[in-house]
């Protein structure tokens, strides 16, 4: 892991002649220096982040540590994004918001999960108003998230590919139709909508009333572990997400001719996503309303009526972040190459300790995601 050799500015704060103020002041000096440095406009964001994770790793931060302030980092940029935008609307005479709103940052960003390579993915949830004023209220609300999400793109923040951005209807609705649409959604046992589930139930709010994301938390909490249907198909799946093992437990080389390695596995697609879409579902079906892999693990460890043992999840919990630091590692490594960061790990630079580990991790994960689907299937969340 290359960083562990550049100089640390934890080695300078006893360097003589030792001061508490000269040492604090030698210890912060990277942080301030990099602070005063912050981006001006959201199209200068994107460089700035790269030099701000190289500043993080120089004290020797952990990559979950790292996820953490680049999911704030990117929050920021949401929340200065959606205030230009709407800057913008007032100067062409939109005038002020028509109803009380609240934009969702989905996906790993709510997860507090974030590295070097996101996409957008988000939502928005607007107070129930009456028909007769859907189309002035609806345009207001189009229009916005067109301008916040354009202005992301230019910050470095990619439109989500997959449509999954509040400029959308799909994903710009009233709250009693959000609660609607889970409802359709969790019904039977249709793929497709247990999709879309799956994207929707880790939100955070970025912006705007955040009491309109915590009535829409709790109806998840309401709605969804009672359909029995709909929670065997989403351990169903599970199963549409193998981690990167051969049938002899060894690492199974998934790269393809796109791909910029010859030999590499995609971690976040077969590990990390495993391993997170499992603990996703068993919070769903134990009512748990935390939203990180971290929180989530944490609270069920300790719910009275869930079969995760504390220590069950403080393991499953370590395999998480040795994979995100494995991620952490191979993108800083790619950006530093010269190639974008991705999900792709190349393992032929992995030691012999960090292939074995890799392993010991894919196989704990594989476990955990059958360990989480017999639960689910065999068990009646208590209420």
């Amino acid at each position: 892991m290359h960083w562990l050799h550049r100089a640390s500015p934890w080695r300078c704060l006893f360097e003589p002649p030792f001061e508490p103020e000269v040492g604090e002041q030698r210890l912060t000096e990277p942080l301030r220096r990099i602070l005063s440095s912050a981006p001006a406009t959201l199209s200068s964001a994107h460089e700035w982040q790269r030099q701000w994770v190289e500043v993080l790793l120089r004290y020797d931060l952990p990559a979950w540590r790292i996820s953490q302030l680049i999911s704030d980092y990117n929050a920021w940029l949401y929340r200065r994004a959606i205030d230009e935008s709407l800057e913008e609307m007032n100067c062409q005479g939109w005038g002020p918001e028509p109803a009380r709103y609240c934009v969702l940052v989905l996906g790993s960003g709510a997860r507090d999960e974030s590295l070097l390579g996101p996409d957008q993915d988000n939502a928005l949830i607007i107070e129930d108003y009456p028909d007769a004023r859907q189309r002035d209220i609806d345009a207001y609300f189009q229009a916005l998230g067109e301008g916040f999400t354009r202005r992301l793109d230019q910050a470095g923040i990619p439109l989500c590919q997959g449509h999954v951005m509040a400029r959308w209807p799909m994903w710009r609705k009233r709250l009693s139709e959000w609660q609607a649409q889970l409802e359709l959604w969790t019904q039977d046992r249709q793929v497709k909508r247990v999709q879309q589930t799956n994207i929707l139930l880790d939100f955070s709010p970025v912006h705007g009333e955040t009491s309109l994301a915590n009535d829409l938390a709790l109806s998840v909490t309401q709605i969804v572990p009672r359909r029995a249907l709909f929670m065997d198909e989403m351990a169903a799946l599970l199963d549409e997400l193998p981690v990167a093992l051969n049938r002899r437990g060894r690492l199974a080389n998934t790269s393809t001719r796109e791909g910029p390695f010859e030999q590499a596995i995609d971690l976040k697609h077969q590990g990390l996503m495993p391993l997170v879409s499992a603990v996703r579902l068993l919070a769903v079906h134990q009512g748990c309303k935390e939203v990180s892999t971290c929180r989530r693990l944490m609270a069920l460890g300790v719910a009275p009526d869930c079969p995760l043992t504390p220590g069950k999840a403080e393991t499953v919990l370590a395999t998480f972040q040795r994979l995100q630091q494995l991620m952490l590692d191979q993108q800083c490594h790619q950006l530093a190459i010269g190639l974008t960061a991705d999900s792709w790990l190349d393992i032929t630079r992995l030691r012999a300790d960090q292939e074995y580990m890799l392993v010991y991790d894919l196989q704990a994960v594989r476990r955990f995601v059958s360990w989480v689907q017999a639960q689910v299937r065999s068990r009646r969340r208590v209420t």
